[in-house]
């Protein structure tokens, strides 16, 4: 359960409305989801976000698959429960299959089992590596 009321459409303020049409426009989609209308409440931080949305998951050295599996690996380390499910069917829709999320998730699973051994263990990080 959200702590703050969505805001649909219908009675988002105007500002909010022009971000709404740019994700809906963006996305090929006619509607928004959750995570925009919570941010609704404050105007200027869901414009920031999803200009900063846009910028850093638009095509780059990285192609928008990479991102959006990245996006999952880090979502299921933090625990972020939205935003995996959220990401993995954004990756889905850029052509991410069952067979590469779960390498993926293998990936996450052992990259946070040895991060904890090797912090746990405060083990010297090699010359080699630096």
């Amino acid at each position: 359960m959200t702590i703050v009321r969505l805001i649909e459409y219908a009675e988002a303020l105007p500002e909010v409305r022009v971000v709404y049409d740019e994700i809906m426009q963006a996305r090929g989609t006619d509607w928004i989801n959750n995570f925009w209308k919570a941010l609704a409440h404050d105007p200027a931080l869901l414009r920031r976000t999803w200009d900063d949305v846009r910028q850093v998951m638009a095509p780059g050295a990285l192609d928008p698959l990479v991102k959006e599996m990245l996006y999952v690996a880090v979502s299921a380390t933090n625990g972020c429960e939205y935003c995996s499910y959220s990401h993995t069917a954004a990756g889905r829709k850029k052509g991410m299959s069952e067979a590469m999320l779960m390498e993926l998730m293998a990936v996450v699973g052992l990259a946070n089992q040895t991060n904890r051994l090797a912090n746990g263990l405060r083990i010297p990080v090699d010359s080699q590596f630096k």
